[in-house]
């Protein structure tokens, strides 16, 4: 870190460990490089598990102050941005707790069909379109599909997290596969 007088001269080329030795010390300026570095990153997971954009940047914007607050308690063990996404994950889980998701997840008969199996599929859609298939899924679906297939959950994990069975957990993800799955032959 370059010190000028008293006022440190950060940037997106500072070094990540230089960044959070200086928000830990509740610098201003580090804190706006580190918002910048990962905003994108952290408003793409909000926004996969709550489908809405808009809804997403506030869940975002809660969660830099969360990370700015407890920054102290990162040890620097494992990645930074690991540490910060699990605040991030957490906060759109509370946020879908608080909407009851799973109450309102699709019933089962309404996402019948056949399991594709043809691997060409997710060579002709572009990355852009599965994410904003799987932002259109049923809340339910989405939550468990993004704790499971994306962040690693297993589904015992998930079931303690969202207060809900393992079955349930199982049920939601296979239904979600299925319902992806579909979405993705459509768009064919």
């Amino acid at each position: 870190m370059q010190h000028s007088g008293s006022k440190f001269h950060l940037n997106k080329d500072t070094p990540e460990s230089d960044l959070i030795a200086a928000c830990k010390k509740k610098d201003a300026e580090a804190q706006r490089v580190i918002y910048e570095r990962f905003y994108a990153r952290m408003l793409a997971i909000c926004q996969r598990y709550t489908g809405n954009r808009e809804t997403a940047k506030d869940i975002t914007q809660d969660g830099f102050v969360v990370l700015f607050d407890k920054i102290g308690t990162y040890a620097g063990i494992g990645s930074f941005e690991g540490w910060a996404r699990k605040i991030f994950v957490n906060l759109s889980l509370s946020y879908l707790r608080k909407k009851d998701t799973l109450r309102y997840s699709e019933p089962i008969e309404n996402t019948t069909g056949k399991a594709l199996t043809s691997g060409f599929i997710l060579e002709k859609i572009s990355a852009k379109d599965i994410m904003n298939c799987i932002e259109q899924m049923p809340p339910g679906f989405r939550t468990v599909f993004n704790m499971y297939a994306i962040e690693g959950y297993s589904h015992n994990e998930i079931a303690k997290i969202l207060n809900i069975s393992e079955g349930t957990s199982r049920s939601q993800y296979s239904r979600a596969r299925g319902w992806l799955q579909q979405k993705l032959k459509d768009l064919q």
